[in-house]
């Protein structure tokens, strides 16, 4: 079997994360008393919460934009009141 360091680097970086980054729920879990796949699922919601929430401000300037639109359409004259 080879060594650690003769695998190539896509393979180390994936253990490197799996054996440092991917602990971080785990070790959050344990401090806050909680199941380690709450706390996944909690970090999938908010993410997803949250470019939610960007698009929905976009839509919301979008309507603004074409509401201001409409209600400053050009007039020819003063009688179109």
């Amino acid at each position: 079997m080879e060594t650690k360091n003769q695998l190539p680097f896509v393979i180390r970086l994936k253990y490197h994360l799996e054996e440092y980054g991917f602990h971080v729920c785990s070790r959050l879990a344990d401090k806050l008393g909680m199941r380690a796949n709450n706390v996944r699922l909690f970090f999938i919601y908010i993410s997803f919460v949250t470019a939610g929430l960007w698009f929905g401000v976009y839509l919301t300037l979008a309507f603004w934009i074409k509401l201001k639109d409409l209600v400053r359409a050009k007039r020819s004259s003063v009688f179109d009141l």
